[in-house]
């Protein structure tokens, strides 16, 4: 990952945090839910394992009865004995054994033996019965030791329900068939649940769903828990459907005896539910720990990180409005942070000792500035005043020549006056240092029968460099028009054209042919950085305009 993607250290402990959680939550979720898989296989296993469990018990049950059907009725056909007196033997037998009921023995020469403890199973009814067990399928063992093929089932008869086994001999020389007639309660061992069922409800199940066996807890005769559909997938040994109770059960199904005696076993969700709790606890609490994980880390990171951080940000923002703001460095900050907040210090207090030398370097060279143009200003005036007592000596042109001089050093005066009226140089107003330009102009160059006004109409300001060269532009156009022109009148205009531009014109009270002005002229119009709007003609004696900052 590249942590310089992202901008800030927040954001990169973040990133760096998310990249290590995150893997270790898709291992716990991964890990959690193979568990989870693991343990529900198990479950299962464990359920089909109960039915065959069950189905073995059976089994075993079903094959010892037979055994003890087949050998008993080898015994009879060896010793040849038949009618009353092999009734008599074997209804003896019967009274030894408990559950068994009834027998009936076929011997290969078509005579029978019968005996019965029950006075409700006739030999009448009970070769009936044979009869009709005969016509059915049979069982065959499945072992390697094979016993011959049976018929086990279930039967109504006499008014109760018995368990019938049933062989046939096929390839015997003494004995064709026998049937054992017994009470169903000797399934009961079989079908013993221990103390601790957990919720298994097991049952032994005949051809149409008759219940011959079953066993439930804490009620034995409740048979809700079968499933309601009348076939079991018993290829399948386990399922999940409805009971006839309306809950979703559990269920497996093994084959006891072919075609259709088997054993069902029903099964609660207990198991399943606490492997669920178990994977979401497994999956929930480690991502619920990274994820605090994650808050506490950004906690950490805000509290001892960013907050101190910040702190020194807002510090050096806040240097442009509290000049001696500092950087906060408290006993709890890392030592890492302090060092920086120090350095911080620092620097601020070196920066404002410079400042403070260099605050003290300009002031004094903003009062030696000020003092040199103080010096200027004086000297122009001294200046001034010596041509002008020059100008007493002297007649005609060379008078005229010292009072244009003099207006122009006049000029420069103003200007220096102007700008440093408060002290500290400034912008001059072009509409207060041009009236004092048309005041000196009246005063030194004007005759008698001339006359010199202004017309101004601006609040526009210019630096002494560009307002010195404009006074000196109106005083070479004003002079040269004077020199020239006796009795006449000028007019200098100074207007606004807009927000940043004005105008300055001059004006005659009379056409005045136009004379070629001297070569500093374009230089003056260059330094004030004016573009002449208007050439001089008739009475207009020129007009430039004049880009400025409001």
């Amino acid at each position: 990952m590249r942590l310089a993607r992202f901008p800030t250290v927040r954001g990169r402990l973040l990133a760096l945090l998310v990249a290590i959680a995150l893997p270790i939550a898709c291992l716990t979720a991964l890990a959690a839910v193979t568990t989870y898989r693991t343990v529900v296989a198990a479950i299962e296993l464990s359920q089909s394992r109960t039915a065959d469990d069950f189905a073995v018990r059976t089994r075993v049950w079903h094959r010892g009865a037979l055994r003890a059907l087949v050998a008993s009725g080898s015994l009879i056909a060896k010793d040849g004995i038949a009618g009353a007196e092999c009734g008599a033997a074997v209804a003896e037998t019967l009274l030894r054994i408990p559950g068994y009921q009834a027998v009936r023995i076929v011997l290969a020469d078509g005579r029978t033996c019968f005996a019965s403890v029950d006075p409700a199973l006739t030999e009448a009814s009970v070769a009936a019965l044979a009869a009709q067990q005969a016509s059915l399928p049979r069982s065959p063992t499945r072992t390697r030791i094979q016993l011959p093929p049976a018929r086990f089932d279930q039967v109504n008869i006499g008014g109760a329900e018995r368990l019938v086994t049933q062989v046939r001999m096929e390839t015997d020389a003494a004995l064709r068939e026998a049937m054992l007639l017994a009470d169903p309660d000797l399934l009961d061992q079989v079908f013993e649940l221990g103390g601790t069922s957990d919720g298994v409800n097991v049952a032994l199940v005949s051809r149409g769903e008759a219940v011959i066996m079953h066993r439930r807890e804490p009620n034995p005769d409740d048979l809700s828990w079968l499933p309601e559909a009348d076939r079991f997938p018993v290829e399948d040994g386990r399922w999940e459907a409805r009971s006839r109770g309306g809950q979703m059960r559990a269920y497996a199904a093994r084959l006891v005896t072919a075609p259709d005696l088997y054993v069902v076993a029903s099964f609660g969700n207990a198991p399943e539910r606490a492997a669920r709790m178990q994977f979401l606890a497994l999956l929930i609490a480690p991502i619920l720990t990274l994820i605090l994980l994650c808050l506490v880390y950004l906690r950490a990171i805000d509290r001892h990180c960013v907050h101190w951080l910040r702190g020194i940000e807002a510090t050096a923002r806040a240097r442009s409005t509290e000049p001696h703001a500092r950087a906060v460095i408290a006993p709890d900050m890392p030592s890492d942070i302090r060092s920086v907040a120090e350095a911080f210090n620092t620097m601020i207090d070196e920066q404002e000792v410079r400042q403070r030398r260099l605050q003290t370097a300009l002031d004094d060279n903003r009062f030696l500035v000020r003092e040199l143009h103080h010096r200027v200003k004086n000297s122009l005036q001294v200046v001034q005043s010596y041509i002008g007592l020059t100008k007493r000596d002297y007649r005609d042109e060379a008078r005229l020549a010292l009072a244009d001089a003099e207006t122009r050093v006049h000029v420069l005066s103003a200007a220096y006056r102007f700008t440093l009226a408060d002290g500290e140089m400034q912008p001059v107003r072009v509409d207060l240092f041009v009236e004092d330009v048309v005041t000196m102009i009246t005063n030194l160059i004007r005759t008698r029968d001339q006359w010199v006004a202004s017309r101004l109409d601006t609040d526009a300001t210019l630096s002494v460099d560009r307002i010195i060269p404009l006074g000196f532009l109106v005083v070479d156009v004003a002079s040269r028009v004077l020199r020239s022109t006796p009795g006449v009148s000028l007019t200098i205009i100074v207007r606004d054209i807009d927000e940043t531009t004005l105008e300055v014109a001059l004006e005659a009270d009379r056409d005045i042919a136009p004379s070629a002005p001297p070569k500093m002229f374009a230089g003056l119009v260059a330094q004030i950085e004016a573009v002449q709007s208007a050439q001089p003609e008739g009475r207009r004696l020129g007009s430039w305009r004049i880009r400025h900052v409001s």
